[in-house]
């Protein structure tokens, strides 16, 4: 008898352990996902562009402003992007991308989500991440001139399923271009290394659900992958463009791998952005 009440001791204390541990993941969750720096390393200055510095207030519960720069075309198509970056880093890790959009002719609004950057808190979490770009529209509508018509939104990784959600309240967007995103967090978690001991699709609280908004998506939209990209399979990528309602283009390139997809693709990669504005963009202007 002894040796069994021990035995259930022991199984209780484990299973307090576990229910401990699952704890933890729900309650640090977005410390996993969200990974801001605060440090700018560098500015459009450095590479000799025009640029802004923007201060955008965000009209929610939680408040706060968002940090970013404006980067003005001086001629082109009449088009605005507006480049909604992933996880990690700020707009300074972020640049590159944004200086390729404005070589299209196109003007690019780059912005750093509550958290990130110079950008005021709170921590980021799902809801407040759309609310940022929400807010970033707003203001381009209102201190620009920018109506949704002439506006293009670029996401990466998780700027991808951000500027998803956000086509959802801008049906009249002008295009769409998603960059190595996912289905949806809870099929990112089954990769996870905690998917082998814990059920983390049920303690997921950001949903990032893409696929299951994409099926009636109908913005002009253009999806990139890499083939080689180790922390979003290309999989994915063709899962979201096979889902998706409206008119569609898909461009996977060969050896790229998640953040380099610009490297490989080379001066393709402003042939095909070029290629989906006329055909798809403009053309329906």
């Amino acid at each position: 008898m002894p040796t069994l009440n021990l035995v259930f001791g022991a199984l209780g204390i484990a299973g307090l352990i576990y229910l401990s541990l699952c704890g933890w993941l729900w309650l640090t969750q977005r410390q996993i996902m969200f990974l801001p720096s605060p440090v700018l390393e560098t500015t459009p200055e450095t590479f000799g562009l025009a640029y802004t510095d923007v201060w955008i207030p965000v009209n929610s519960k939680a408040g706060g402003y968002l940090h970013g720069w404006w980067l003005p075309a001086s001629h082109g198509s009449g088009l605005t992007f507006v480049y909604l970056h992933g996880n990690a880093g700020n707009v300074s890790s972020n640049l590159g991308k944004a200086m390729q959009l404005r070589s299209l002719g196109a003007s690019v609004l780059i912005v750093d989500y509550r958290g990130f950057g110079q950008s005021s808190g709170p921590f980021p979490s799902e809801q407040r991440l759309y609310e940022d770009a929400l807010a970033a529209t707003r203001f381009l509508q209102v201190e620009k001139g920018v109506m949704p018509h002439h506006l293009v939104i670029y996401g990466h990784s998780l700027g991808g399923a951000i500027a998803i959600e956000l086509a959802r309240h801008l049906p009249q967007l002008a295009g769409l271009v998603v960059e190595g995103s996912f289905t949806s967090m809870a099929d990112m978690a089954t990769l996870s290394r905690y998917n082998r001991w814990f059920p983390v699709c049920q303690l997921l609280t950001q949903r990032f659900d893409s696929i299951a908004k994409v099926k009636r998506l109908e913005t002009p939209t253009l999806y990139l992958h890499g083939l080689a990209d180790a922390s979003v399979p290309a999989a994915m990528g063709q899962t979201l463009y096979q889902a998706t309602s409206g008119p569609k283009a898909l461009w996977l390139v060969p050896n790229a791998d998640h953040n380099d997809l610009t490297d490989w693709a080379g001066d393709n990669f402003k042939r095909q952005l070029q290629m989906f504005l006329q055909d798809y963009v403009l053309a329906q202007r």
